[in-house]
């Protein structure tokens, strides 16, 4: 996304750390209306059950006669095959045709509120959704708020309706910038069909929290972004995995700082310059470098000696050894590395080497995320310089508090000015039944770039 567009916004709601509890089951009744051709809503035995268990007064409806936000409901409802409900317009016919039959007429509002009750519920549920192809870490990570009464409830609670049901229809700000772009051109176009590769951008895009602190790593645009409160506050480049081990979307939380880390060699450059400059410079270049040659991929791995390794067939690809790097000045991870659970062993990392940032095209690493700046970064996330508290390798350093990361892959970048720029589809996501990268690789496959 733009940054200019990224600086103009404010989100307004977070992912929660405290994972809410198991979302009520849905039940198969339709709400009788008026209209024909009536779409037997799965949300509306549970809505009639929390209505008569709650007492409930109507909320689309005040003396009878339908508010703002009903009308603001079928609008929302037209939209809504942008957010994935293609039975959004047929229900937004449905409620309209519903409150002209109402009339003032008690059994007829009580049916056309329930059944808008129910398509909201519906409509909630369908944009709190999770991300195909995204990895949660946590289940609390996931878009929250997807319980019949928890929505019902937030709407009756609501001191503004009509803010309350925009707000939660916004999803995040860089959602709605692009599906209100989106929007805009079919009604310019006088079209209902929406362009896939939106529909697969705002897939990817609803994950984003809504408000507080977290970072927020776009691999298509190969930037990082610093949130507090909701807003960027700071970027950078990054360098993100190529096309042959992508870098996944991921939703994970940061607790620590690791200063003083190894380097794991990829296995095409032990078998490249590392085998060749070896053969050449023998032991000598080997221990300049901080190498070692480790037994296995265990954290607690033993080293194997360097003479009993043949150079000839690492380099032939015959043979396959793990090389680690010692840290110090020569080391291609720097001083920083910023970790996160996943089950790919991606994480953020400092490196020495400058120069590739320059590039317009940074998708050039093994699937891990290389920082332009990893001392600002360490800066933002400690509140204080990340200075390394001694010279053990693997220092790991908490932070005041969990820090939640999200990595996505956005080619469409909502503008200031209600448009949407393009950012090249390096990894071919946006094609239809892409196979995003979310199935495990081990990390001598990603070998720790």
């Amino acid at each position: 996304m733009s940054i200019s567009f990224l600086k103009s916004i404010a989100f307004a709601s977070a992912a929660a750390l405290v994972a809410p509890g198991a979302a009520a089951a849905a039940d198969q009744a339709a709400v009788p209306v008026a209209a024909t051709q009536a779409i037997a809503l799965p949300t509306a035995g549970s809505v009639a059950a929390i209505y008569n268990q709650y007492k409930m007064k109507p909320i689309w409806f005040r003396n009878g006669a339908p508010t703002v936000a009903a009308t603001q409901l079928v609008q929302i409802l037209r939209r809504s095959p942008l957010d994935g409900l293609g039975s959004g317009p047929q229900l937004a016919d449905q409620i309209e045709a519903a409150m002209r039959s109402a009339n003032g007429n008690p059994a007829a509002v009580d049916a056309a509120e329930q059944l808008m009750s129910s398509a909201w519920v519906l409509y909630v549920q369908t944009i709190k959704r999770p991300t195909p192809g995204m990895i949660y870490q946590y289940d609390v990570l996931k878009p929250q708020g997807g319980r019949t009464d928890q929505i019902l409830l937030g709407a009756a609670a609501a001191p503004s309706l009509e803010a309350y049901i925009s707000s939660v229809a916004a999803v995040n700000p860089i959602y709605s910038g692009i599906r209100d772009a989106e929007w805009a051109r079919m009604q310019a176009a006088g079209t209902m069909t929406p362009d896939p590769k939106i529909l697969a951008n705002l897939e990817r895009a609803r994950s984003i929290p809504s408000r507080g602190r977290f970072v927020l790593v776009d691999v298509a645009s190969q930037r990082l972004f610093m949130y507090e409160n909701g807003a960027p506050v700071d970027s950078m480049k990054v360098i993100v995995g190529d096309t042959k081990l992508p870098t996944p979307m991921i939703a994970s939380v940061m607790y620590y700082i690791t200063y003083n880390p190894y380097w794991n060699a990829p296995d095409h450059l032990v078998k490249g310059p590392i085998a060749a400059k070896t053969l050449a410079g023998g032991k000598k270049y080997f221990n300049s470098m901080g190498y070692q040659v480790m037994a296995d991929w265990s954290a607690n791995s033993a080293t194997v000696p360097f003479e009993s390794v043949n150079w000839k067939d690492v380099a032939a690809g015959k043979t396959h050894v793990r090389v680690r790097q010692d840290p110090g000045p020569k080391n291609f991870m720097a001083q920083l590395k910023y970790p996160f659970a996943n089950p790919q062993d991606i994480y953020l990392h400092d490196t020495p080497e400058k120069g590739p940032f320059s590039l317009a095209n940074r998708a050039r690493s093994n699937g891990c995320v290389r920082l332009e700046d990893a001392q600002r970064f360490g800066r933002w996330l400690l509140g204080s310089e990340p200075s390394p508290p001694g010279t053990t390798p693997e220092i790991q350093v908490q932070l005041p508090r969990g820090v939640p990361i999200y990595i996505t892959y956005l080619t469409a970048q909502p503008t200031s000015d209600g448009r949407i720029a393009w950012v090249k589809d390096e990894y071919g996501w946006d094609q239809p039944g892409a196979q995003v990268a979310s199935t495990y690789i081990s990390p001598a496959a990603r070998a720790a770039n």
